[in-house]
């Protein structure tokens, strides 16, 4: 049987140096990463900061992706079970370090420290990973995430101007989803077209998060096909400010701003093959609907790189 289950590396910069935070379980008296299994139909990133808050009381931003951890572990009949943990860095945004859940307490080591703390070797790991995007400036980044609008009825279906056609109940079910999915990533801006599909996508998200809802019309179909130019300068303000995002759009307009996105691509780095294999897929496809690209962002402006790709899709 596979076992999933999600954690996170919380960093900071103390005095100038890289610090990240473990975890000591009193029941194996051991010291390692933040982590748990997922609950039923849990997305691994949903469930790595809700294991980091009820692990460390640290609420966190996901950034860049780190290599996964896959062991072997005795089940409770004595079988062998299969443990794949996927790892994440991450910001600390907040919390107050109230420890709830099987840990007795949270450290923040030096590197040198927390290498020689961790009691497994797989979990250094994901300590060198980390420790080389700091080395190479791709640590401290902002997530752009694009979303294609969920399913809405089908046009056949609908008689009424297209802009007003609604989400269908397999989209509002996929609305709900995003929710857990873009608070992981910390989202504090949201820009949307002000189609009635797109709106109902992003919205419970917003709405969860108090954050501002705000529909431009040229990321709508008809906009779009109005001036061309007006969703890439949308995307390059977004670029521009360096915030974390979401660009919620249509099919048609994607393919313009996924060019655009694919020149920022950092192609400087040991994992640049897997990254531009990742774009390419979602590129291929223009996004599946309901489907959040999340692009994590050194830089801003003309100085903005895309260092990892994650799809997370319906």
């Amino acid at each position: 049987m596979r076992i999933p289950a999600a954690g996170t590396l919380p960093w900071r910069l103390r005095d100038g140096e890289l610090e990240v935070a473990l975890v000591h379980r009193p029941r194996y008296d051991d010291w390692s990463w933040a982590k748990g299994k997922l609950d039923p139909g849990e997305y691994w990133a949903v469930a790595a900061v809700r294991e980091t808050v009820e692990e460390t009381g640290l609420v966190v931003r996901l950034g860049p992706p780190l290599p996964e951890a896959r062991y072997t572990l005795l089940g409770r009949d004595g079988t062998p079970d299969d443990k794949v943990v996927r790892y994440w860095t991450a910001q600390v945004t907040g919390g107050d370090g109230h420890l709830v859940n099987e840990i007795d307490e949270v450290v923040w080591l030096d590197v040198p420290a927390a290498h020689t703390r961790l009691d497994y070797a797989r979990d250094r790991d994901q300590l060198l990973a980390l420790v080389r995007l700091h080395q190479t400036a791709r640590l401290d980044t902002w997530p752009l995430v694009l979303v294609r609008h969920a399913h809405a009825v089908a046009r056949g279906e609908w008689s009424d101007a297209d802009p007003l056609r609604p989400l269908s109940a397999d989209g509002r079910r996929r609305s709900a989803a995003l929710v857990p999915v873009l608070l992981a990533y910390g989202v504090s801006r949201v820009l949307t077209s002000p189609s009635e599909r797109c709106v109902r996508t992003v919205e419970p998200f917003t709405s969860a998060a108090g954050v501002r809802l705000r529909t431009r019309s040229g990321l709508s179909e008809e906009g779009f096909e109005a001036d061309p130019r007006t969703a890439p300068a949308h995307l390059g303000r977004l670029l521009d400010r360096g915030e974390p995002a979401v660009l919620c759009t249509h099919g048609p307009v994607l393919p313009s701003l996924l060019d655009d996105l694919e020149d920022r691509l950092d192609l400087d780095q040991p994992a640049s093959v897997e990254v531009v294999e990742e774009f390419a897929e979602a590129r291929d496809d223009r996004l599946a609907k309901g489907e959040a690209l999340v692009c994590h962002v050194v830089g801003t402006g003309d100085d903005a790189r895309i260092v990892a790709v994650e799809r997370h899709l319906p």
